[in-house]
């Protein structure tokens, strides 16, 4: 059994796969999953697992390079685009580096998701709870 905190197998499974700059989407409930692109849904029901509650797990077993987020989360949700540049930010001090954030609009973010190695649907229902997180390499 695997030791650390990431206990799904599929998610844990994808980000052991990703190389530099390879992409990991991690969305709300509404995203929708291109095809051909892997689809990991976590959704139980409304809210439930909450955005914020599966980005930790994922950021603690993905070294973080950059990240894309919406333009239309920092507009209309700027509590939770508050606590989501908070997160990142702690994961800069906990890996010793610089995460640059773009802000894209939405429909570019929704083109992008079609290079990502995986989407995790959440059960968010925050309007453009979305994010698209890019490896880097620990060295």
């Amino acid at each position: 059994m695997r030791k650390a905190d990431l206990l799904n197998a599929p998610i844990a499974r994808v980000v052991s796969l990703m190389g530099h700059t390879d992409s990991l989407c991690i969305g709300d409930a509404g995203l929708p999953v291109p095809d051909g692109v892997e689809r990991i849904d976590l959704a139980v029901s409304t809210g439930l697992p909450g955005f914020l509650d599966v980005l930790p797990a994922v950021l603690g077993e993905l070294f973080v390079e950059r990240a894309a987020i919406a333009q239309e989360l920092s507009d209309g949700q700027p509590a939770f685009h508050a606590k989501l540049l908070r997160q990142l930010r702690n994961l800069e001090q906990a890996q010793g580096n610089s995460i640059t954030v773009t802000t894209v609009p939405h429909e570019e973010f929704k083109r992008l998701t079609r290079s990502s190695k995986a989407v995790i649907r959440t059960g968010e229902f925050t309007p453009y709870a979305n994010i698209l997180l890019y490896s880097g390499v620990p060295f």
